[in-house]
């Protein structure tokens, strides 16, 4: 694992036979005879243990009014991992930027770098994270405005607030998000220099382009978004202009894994997150159900074909298998970085199924 201090904060080190880097993307799922408390203690656990196994980073996603995902608040989340990790990056898969007003995300998350310094990632989405009726709650409007335009205008806004350099004559310019550059330019001020690091998240070709021309990370939704990810990750290296952040692109992808002993368990608890999905996908969201449930579970029309399209993008068996897929998902990418999530009911088996796949890849902490 990169040493915090090492001043690369976005390219990793694979180790291991890995061929890439290796990162976690937790959503504190809540399974069905859980509550949310033992959920948010499952995420806190799994951080630790990615840390122990030398993952590079762990994010948390924000959702909203799903029962099943416990992870509404990433920078509260976050700042309780914080204080149970010393090493591994933390951060957002993502935040939904136009949910919030741009200065209250940079006060959050330079009061996480105050927390961790030199260890926050700032991943930022334009998607409301939620339906829009819950969307159009969360940011006090009387309908939900999806203007794409927009959202460069709140990723500049923000960058400038992280950065405290609103030009003169700017409304803002005399506004300062605190904790921030700030404290350090003040009478008797010391300040880090070090802010969180901004990703560009998408699952669609909006945010890679914009990544690119930009010269941020970008991080690609390949475990809902299948269809896209290579033309998307094209897209993002051919618009692609060099910054103060990036000299070459940097891509990393979410992908849907879940690792066994037995190849039949991994598929039973995988088909616990099918489940879970198909119901939010037709207006039911719900607790991961249980493998019991979903053996048991009465499909209608369309609803099987549903789970074998869903489990086909999914990276899931023995470990050897699982890392035969993860390699081939590599190969076919070109990705810089797999960032692994694992959405099914059983807590002990995610947690192990983590700790397999570290195993089978000989990354350190065993």
């Amino acid at each position: 694992m990169a040493d915090v201090q090492d001043g690369d904060f976005t390219r990793g080190t694979a180790e291991g036979s890995a061929p890439v880097p290796l990162s976690v993307l937790d959503l504190a799922t809540v399974g069905s005879g859980r509550t949310a408390a033992q959920a948010l203690g499952t995420t806190v656990e799994l951080a630790r243990l990615a840390e122990r196994r030398g993952f590079h980073r762990f994010w948390v996603a924000e959702h909203h009014s799903m029962p099943g995902i416990a992870s509404s608040s990433p920078a509260v989340v976050l700042a309780h991992i914080a204080a149970h990790t010393d090493r591994i990056r933390l951060g957002s898969g993502g935040v939904m930027l136009p949910n919030h007003a741009p200065l209250v995300i940079a006060e959050q998350f330079g009061t996480l770098e105050a927390f961790a310094p030199g260890r926050i990632d700032l991943g930022l989405g334009r998607a409301p994270g939620t339906d829009g009726a819950t969307a159009a709650a969360l940011r006090r409007a009387d309908r939900l405005r999806e203007d794409a335009d927009d959202f460069p205008q709140q990723l500049s806004e923000l960058t400038r607030f992280l950065d405290d350099d609103f030009p003169d004559g700017h409304p803002y310019s005399r506004i300062h998000a605190v904790p921030g550059p700030v404290q350090g330019r003040v009478p008797g001020g010391v300040q880090r220099a070090d802010r969180p690091s901004i990703w560009l998240l998408g699952s669609s070709g909006f945010s890679a382009r914009l990544a690119g021309v930009l010269g941020l990370p970008f991080s690609f939704a390949h475990h809902f978004s299948s269809a896209n990810t290579v033309p998307a990750l094209d897209l993002y290296r051919e618009s692609f202009r060099p910054s103060a952040i990036l000299d070459r692109p940097y891509a990393k992808i979410g992908v849907q894994a879940f690792a066994a002993e037995d190849a039949a368990d991994a598929r039973r608890q995988v088909r616990t997150g099918a489940l879970s999905m198909l119901r939010l996908r037709t207006g039911r969201p719900g607790l991961i159900p249980t493998p019991e449930e979903t053996e048991t579970y009465d499909y209608r029309a369309g609803e099987a074909e549903f789970v074998d399209s869903w489990l086909a993008n999914v990276v899931y068996g023995t470990p050897d298998e699982v890392a035969e897929g993860l390699r081939g998902l590599v190969k076919r990418t070109g990705v810089d970085e797999l960032m692994i999530t694992s959405n099914a009911h059983g807590a002990r088996e995610r947690l192990r199924s983590f700790d397999l796949i570290a195993d089978t890849f000989g990354l350190p902490g065993k």
